[in-house]
């Protein structure tokens, strides 16, 4: 396996992977925008991407950083907002080798922690955050206004 942070040159196996990300979110599927989307975070440096591919150079997964600041912390934080591993390339250590890159990245940057979140009926996900050492948040609420 082989992990790296992308450039826009990996845009096409980065898109492969997050449009499926998108759907398993309940998304329209759409490579296209998404392929818009993704390169503007990279050629805008608004986001930090790792990924993975398999030892046949199949791309097997990602990771997606958005760096961020607390003011009641004082301080950086790293934002992991997207995490995905293709359905067959799970169960690898994949997702936990991405995860890994996230926290050197904090690391590298200085930040304070890595905030994220998932679907409350992501099982799977949270267990493997906790085992981690994520720790749910239970002292905040979370809330979200749409803006049309």
């Amino acid at each position: 396996m082989i992990i790296r942070k992308i450039s826009a040159a990996d845009i096409d196996d980065l898109v492969f992977l997050f449009d499926q990300y998108m759907v398993f979110y309940k998304q329209a599927s759409a490579p296209e925008k998404y392929k818009d989307y993704l390169l503007q975070r990279i050629n805008d440096n608004d986001a930090s991407i790792y990924m993975a591919w398999d030892k046949n150079g199949k791309a097997a997964g990602f990771v997606l950083n958005y760096h961020s600041f607390s003011s009641v912390s004082q301080g950086r934080t790293l934002i992991l907002n997207d995490l995905f591993v293709a359905p067959d390339q799970r169960n690898m250590g994949i997702a936990t080798e991405l995860i890994a890159c996230s926290a050197a990245l904090a690391k590298e940057v200085g930040a304070l922690r890595i905030d994220l979140a998932t679907a409350k009926d992501n099982i799977n996900a949270q267990a493997l955050y906790e085992k981690l050492g994520f720790i749910q948040n239970t002292e905040y609420f979370s809330y979200n206004l749409s803006i049309d």
